[in-house]
């Protein structure tokens, strides 16, 4: 199998990211630049499609454990460790952006950074983005772990958080492991628990986001809040 440096410089993922940008690249070619080598019989390309195909796509490969992943053909700690570094400068360009200014100027970036923060958690995980009255990021915190009900997330916690902070508003945000971004009747009743109890010292619920894989559901949206 010819190598990467055998193909025409056209051809070759690298120098198509530099003279095309990086949406001209496949999955598999963005994979290999990462890569940049591949193994015995396999070039970069070859070996980040395997990868890709033995893990379900990027976000199976990027979410495997170190274990699961240095066991597959051509993908050993350093490279492990790259894929994970790089997923985390996702998350923190992301949180960086929404903490330039008005979070509600970029609903898109909020919304995906959420997703990365709590799409693979095993178990349930709650959230708060507390802002300050111009909707500036004061702390993102994981306040609750484990299953979601309003024997598990206390109001009064959050209430002290929202105080010590001086916050003026706050987005919740919690994910399903089952899949399904839909609220149930305990997230509704929690939702309320927590807007009457914030409202005493006028912080502002602003939405609350269920995150289930790569689905999200707002209760602002849907005329819950």
């Amino acid at each position: 199998m010819p190598r990467i440096s055998d193909w025409p410089s056209s051809r070759r993922p690298r120098e198509r990211l530099l003279t095309e940008g990086v949406a001209a690249l496949s999955d598999a070619e963005l994979l290999a630049v990462c890569l940049r080598t591949g193994v015995a019989g396999k070039n970069a390309v070859v070996l980040a499609q395997d990868l890709l195909d033995q893990f379900n796509g990027l976000h199976g490969l990027t979410r495997a454990s170190q274990r699961a992943a240095c066991a597959a053909l051509g993908l050993g700690p350093a490279k492990w460790a790259l894929l994970q570094a790089a997923s985390e400068l996702v998350r923190r360009s992301l949180k960086a952006e929404i903490s330039r200014g008005d979070v509600l100027n970029s609903p898109a970036a909020v919304r995906d950074y959420l997703m990365l923060w709590l799409r693979d958690k095993p178990s349930e995980s709650f959230i708060a983005l507390f802002l300050d009255n111009q909707n500036r990021l004061l702390a993102a915190d994981e306040l609750f772990r484990g299953t979601l009900s309003q024997t598990a997330v206390y109001p009064r916690e959050i209430v002290r958080r929202g105080i010590e902070l001086n916050a003026g508003a706050v987005i919740f945000a919690h994910n399903h492991p089952s899949g399904l971004a839909e609220p149930s009747h305990a997230d509704r009743l929690l939702t309320d628990a927590l807007k009457s109890a914030l409202s005493h010292l006028e912080i502002r619920v602003l939405d609350h986001l269920i995150v289930a894989g790569n689905q999200t559901m707002s209760f602002a949206e849907h005329g819950l809040i």
